[in-house]
């Protein structure tokens, strides 16, 4: 156990890399985990505010799980960035849940971690719970991904944190208007690491191959059949406000699809609310209280 509350569990893929997941609360405990899947250049020290209070709660404390992709956090890169597929990585993620004795759990998947979790429902429904799918759906706003492609694989290296805070602030602000200094300081740190006295990324700069298949000039593909293969499970989605990859639009379609769905719009922030705040962190606890009581 680390000062921070968690554990560090490294789980080897189906073809040899090592993945990493951390591990907060008590692995005795009974019911489903949680298990928290980050976005796509994200990981898993992004839900620590979130994974920190579940762990901790006083009436229904949690086990929960954050995973590094492979080319995130401390995962390892792989040396053909083809592999940084959602295909891949479900196969990544079915293993380390099953190697951490975490099936089924309640799913958080954060915008790729959340086209992860629709995956998993349509390829192994009985490993979900519940899930959480933060500002993504079925239908992904074009231009979400365009505003995306400007960015992933070119997060350079600052000369400090504080440089990066400002470098962040100043590409993200329109996102995030309400984040203060510390705000952008704490991302700054989950966005780079110290290597060999240098500021480094987080993740594989070759994940931007991941983004060069989308072709913003055309519609993506739908991807319902997917959304609707959680229907026997509860599904709550969060989006942010100033969201320009899930439009309220399609939050709506959801509940005509799920007629249980619970919805969350978190003001003022954008792709992809942090899952930090009071509010939001109570109403997931809640959720996942209803998902663990629905198993009986």
């Amino acid at each position: 156990m680390t000062d921070d509350g968690f554990r560090s569990h490294f789980v080897t893929a189906t073809d040899g890399l090592k993945l990493h997941a951390r591990e907060y609360g008590d692995p005795r405990l009974p019911g489903p985990p949680v298990v928290c899947l980050p976005g796509l250049t994200r990981t898993a020290a992004d839900f620590h505010p979130l994974a920190s209070a579940l762990a901790r709660d006083p009436l229904h404390p949690r086990r929960v799980l954050a995973l590094d992709y492979r080319g995130r956090g401390l995962s390892d890169y792989d040396p053909n960035p083809d592999n940084y597929s959602v295909a891949v990585e479900l196969g990544d993620v079915l293993t380390v849940m099953t190697a951490l004795n975490a099936v089924p759990a309640v799913i958080v998947g954060t915008s790729r971690g959340g086209l992860i979790t629709m995956a998993i429902a349509a390829v192994k429904p009985d490993a979900i719970s519940g899930a959480v799918l933060n500002d993504i759906g079925p239908v992904i706003e074009i231009d979400g991904i365009a505003r995306i492609k400007t960015y992933v694989g070119r997060a350079g290296s600052p000369a400090g944190f504080a440089e990066g805070a400002a470098a962040l602030r100043a590409k993200f602000a329109g996102e995030f208007p309400d984040w203060t200094d510390e705000d952008w300081l704490a991302m700054a740190h989950r966005t780079w690491r110290q290597e060999n006295g240098h500021l480094v990324p987080t993740y594989d700069q070759a994940i931007a191959r991941a983004l060069a298949a989308f072709d913003i000039s055309k519609p993506l593909p739908e991807l319902w059949p997917q959304f609707d293969a959680l229907a026997n499970v509860p599904v709550m989605v969060i989006r942010g406000g100033l969201s320009d990859l899930l439009s309220a639009a399609t939050v709506e379609r959801m509940r005509e699809h799920h007629p249980g769905l619970e919805a969350i719009e978190v003001p003022r922030q954008g792709h992809a609310p942090d899952l930090a705040s009071d509010d939001v962190i109570a109403r997931i606890a809640d959720f996942v209280t209803r998902c663990v009581a629905a198993r009986g």
